[in-house]
Formats: C-alpha cells, sequence, structure tokens
C-alpha cells in the first residue's frame, strides 16, 4: 500500500494513468493455512538462498506482488494482491526452482497502487497527495514527499484550485526509490515540524512488531504494525521500488507521501502504496525516510 488522484489536465497522461486510485479494500493479508507439514515445512533455507528465491521473484516480474524476508519463519513471504492468478503463483515458483519452497505466498484483497491524490493536502499537475515532512538544510526549508508524485507535478500548492503556491521541486527519485524534496518559495507559508500530532524530533528505522502511525491528506491519522523491513514491491509497469517498509496501516487514495511515524517524534517513512481502504483494513508499504534524509543532506526539526 498509491492513493487517489483527480483527473490530469496536463500533458504526460499516457505516463499518469498509471497513477491510478486505490478504489478496493485493503485487508491485512492472511496465510493460507497448511493442514500437514512436509519435508518444506521445516527445512532451513540459507540466506543466499533466500536471496535466491527474492531475486527470482523479481524476475517473474508479476505486477501486483510484494516480497520480503521473514526471519520468524526463514522463509521468502510473498503477499500477492487480487489481480495475481493462481497461473502467476505458479510463475513465481517455477522461477525460483529449487529454491521454491522457501516462499510462503500470501493473499490481500484489493490492488497494489502508488496512492497518490499527507500530513497535510498538496496539489500538483492535477493530481493531490500528501506532504511528509517538513525538513530543513542550512536556513533553507523544504518537504519530503513520495516519487511518484514527484514524477507528475513540478509545483506544489496548498490548495485544490492551486492559486496558492508552496514551492517546486528540487528533485525526486521513482521507480527503484519512492522519494522527493520539494523546496518551499513561499516564505509566508508556516513551517511546523509535526506529522499528525506529534513533533518529530529525530529520524530512525522500526522493527517488524513495531506499532507505528500514518497520516494523510485523505483518511487522517491510522495506527498498525510493522510486518515486514526491506520488502520490494511490484506495482506493474515497470514500477518496482525496493527496501520498503511494510505495514498493516490502512490507507486510500491522496494519501500518498503521507508520514509514518512514533507518538515519540521519530520519523519512520513516505507512503508509498498499497490496497484496501480504512474501512476494512489494508497493506501498505513506505520508502524509508532516512535514506531520502541522507540523499538529499536534510533533517527533520
Amino acid at each position: 500500500m498509491r492513493i487517489k488522484r483527480t483527473t490530469p489536465t496536463t500533458r504526460g497522461i499516457s505516463r499518469r494513468s498509471r497513477l491510478i486510485a486505490v478504489t478496493t479494500g485493503l485487508v491485512a493479508a492472511a496465510a493460507v493455512a497448511i493442514p500437514h507439514a512436509s519435508a518444506a515445512d521445516t527445512a532451513t533455507f540459507s540466506s543466499a538462498q533466500l536471496k535466491s528465491a527474492g531475486t527470482s521473484v523479481l524476475q517473474a516480474d508479476v505486477p501486483g506482488t510484494a516480497w520480503a524476508v521473514d526471519s520468524k519463519t526463514n522463509r521468502l513471504l510473498v503477499t500477492v494482491d487480487s489481480t495475481v492468478s493462481d497461473a502467476e503463483i505458479a510463475k513465481i515458483k517455477e522461477a525460483a526452482g529449487s529454491n521454491a519452497g522457501a516462499l510462503t505466498i500470501k493473499h490481500t484483497p484489493g490492488k497494489f497502487n502508488k496512492l497518490i491524490a499527507g500530513g497535510d493536502a498538496i496539489y500538483g499537475g492535477g493530481y493531490r497527495c500528501s506532504l511528509g515532512f517538513n525538513v530543513v538544510s542550512g536556513s533553507t526549508y523544504y518537504f519530503l514527499t513520495a516519487g511518484h508524485c514527484g514524477e507528475v507535478a513540478s509545483t506544489w500548492y496548498s490548495n485544490s484550485g492551486q492559486t496558492t503556491t508552496l514551492g517546486t521541486n528540487v528533485s525526486y527519485s521513482f521507480p527503484t526509490n519512492d522519494y522527493a524534496l520539494v523546496r518551499y518559495t513561499n516564505s509566508s507559508v508556516t513551517k511546523s515540524g509535526t506529522a499528525g500530532n506529534t513533533d518529530i524530533t529525530s529520524s530512525g528505522t522500526p522493527s517488524v512488531g513495531t506499532t507505528v502511525y500514518r497520516d494523510g491528506s485523505t483518511t487522517g491519522i491510522h495506527s498498525g504494525r510493522v510486518t515486514a523491513l526491506n520488502a520490494t514491491v511490484n506495482y506493474g509497469s515497470g514500477d518496482i521500488v525496493y527496501g520498503m517498509i511494510q505495514t498493516n496501516v490502512c490507507a486510500e487514495g491522496g494519501d500518498s507521501g503521507g508520514p509514518l511515524y512514533s507518538t515519540s517524534g521519530i520519523a519512520y517513512g513516505l507512503t508509498s502504496g498499497g490496497s484496501g481502504n480504512c474501512t476494512s483494513g489494508g497493506t501498505t508499504f513506505f520508502q524509508p525516510v532516512a535514506e531520502a534524509l541522507s540523499a538529499y543532506g536534510v533533517s527533520v526539526f
């Protein structure tokens, strides 16, 4: 789990058409129970075998899949959305070859999409996203949002009529990563160092099982747990991102770029995409914010 958008009114429609709103339920994945143990269930797989299995899933190139190593089970957990067929699952297992036993397949309802439409709403290029974290370098202020948002707009506004400018893109990275840096050009805008109702004072990386909070312009503040780290997500059309934080926090269209954080003030990530909604739940993926801070030489405040 990307987010809801308005109809594009500028060029690049064919590229932007990939950024379709999430309209189906984001429901946490549930593993299919296996009634009888087998040799594969108790097998031990080396880190090299798990890495090879992950490479095989990547090479299978099935949209709607995400994968990460589950250290508790010593397996590669492959989460598949509702668009992935039995034949495509068979293709993934075939690609894994002798390492197929290292795969655990989990199904999640809905479709993995980039959630374009974060904290506060930001508008650009006919789309709505969310502001992630305000950041600073020296005396210059910026904000972070999702890279797939930076891909479709270069100037961002605080209102849907796009009359009050916030700032312009400095850079974005998407796919592979999913972060963008926007420099404030409007000196009258108040730059708060908060996310949701929390004062952000540092950045870090959560652990699996950590309780986290997400804020977004569509659905506001929601909480959940980290279910995997270093996840790879295939959104389709060549949009593959790596090293993501996987959670069971819900999100919807327009929440893209919004902040993932702790109530103790630690910035964790930027909303990337996923499946589901905030009625039934969901699986959502986040770009680790530490990587973006390092890449741009900025810090939270």
